[in-house]
């Protein structure tokens, strides 16, 4: 009886003391908000690609330099989230595990892809990897070219994309108890067997997330990429992002759109598999 009371006393409490206004009203602004900024566009795109019909829809994706330019970009955005995912499971091990001066800085460093505008970021690695850069030059006189190429592309994409991983990873291995690692070494397993039977389990799912955003991320990237690729058809490192914007630049708005809905379609479809990460975790979460 009192702890009903109680829980009436909280609730009642909690209606009266919302910093935030009543339901309706905080409703209506976030459907209002989400309609003018995301929904809206998004149905244009899906409307505008409705008028055309299939056998034009497909006509229009399935040309020669619209597929080279789809395998181009999500060939890279894989090998590149596939790259970052070992290396941000490096970093942030490093910066949970580890005490050492400068680690704040290196921390922060984590954020600059997102803070660098990703069109400076796309020159900086153009130059930097040229047949004169500081990493280009020697690299080249080993028969290394990077500038202009599928390789610079990843490189590209590694920069932009290791911070999702290092983000998704990195507050699971402050959680996790250390008590599972010692059980471990007790029982007479070694670091190698421990973390691929204790901590690796706890990680994967953050790691696929991670994985998601930055493969999601990487497809649809055109500033940091547009410099270093090269932009060549014949060399096929033109980018599904780059084919877009030469398609509006020509004013061929019905392959632009075509083009536009099959990634959007892509974009959800990695939307859907993080969101099934996610349930999926927070299910096992409350279950243990």
């Amino acid at each position: 009886m009192e702890m009903g009371m109680t829980k009436r006393i909280i609730k009642k409490y909690h209606r009266k003391n919302r910093v935030i206004p009543g339901f309706g009203l905080s409703m209506g602004i976030t459907l209002m908000m989400l309609s003018l900024i995301i929904l809206l566009p998004l149905l244009s795109v899906l409307v505008f690609s409705l008028n055309l019909s299939p056998q034009e829809f497909f006509r229009l994706i399935t040309k020669e330099n619209v597929l080279h330019a789809f395998q181009t970009s999500i060939t890279s955005a894989l090998i590149a989230a596939a790259v970052n995912c070992i290396f941000g499971i490096i970093l942030a091990w490093v910066l949970v595990r580890y005490e050492f001066p400068g680690k704040r800085i290196m921390d922060g460093l984590i954020e600059l892809p997102f803070a660098l505008p990703t069109a400076v970021a796309g020159i900086t690695l153009s130059k930097l990897y040229s047949d004169t850069g500081i990493l280009g030059k020697p690299l080249d006189q080993l028969g290394l070219k990077v500038s202009y190429t599928k390789t610079g592309l990843v490189i590209a994409l590694i920069f932009i994309g290791i911070p999702f991983v290092v983000r998704a990873i990195q507050p699971v291995l402050e959680k996790l108890d250390s008590q599972y690692e010692e059980a471990a070494y007790i029982l007479g397993a070694g670091k190698i067997r421990t973390f691929f039977k204790v901590i690796f389990p706890e990680l994967k799912p953050a790691l696929l997330t991670g994985f998601g955003l930055a493969f999601a991320r990487g497809i649809g990237e055109y500033g940091s990429v547009i410099y270093i690729s090269g932009n060549s058809a014949k060399e096929h490192t033109q980018v599904i992002s780059y084919v877009i914007m030469q398609k509006l630049n020509y004013v061929d708005y019905a392959s632009a759109t075509a083009i536009a809905l099959v990634m959007l379609i892509i974009s959800f479809a990695i939307l859907l598999f993080i969101n099934m990460i996610q349930i999926s975790q927070s299910r096992r979460t409350n279950f243990i």
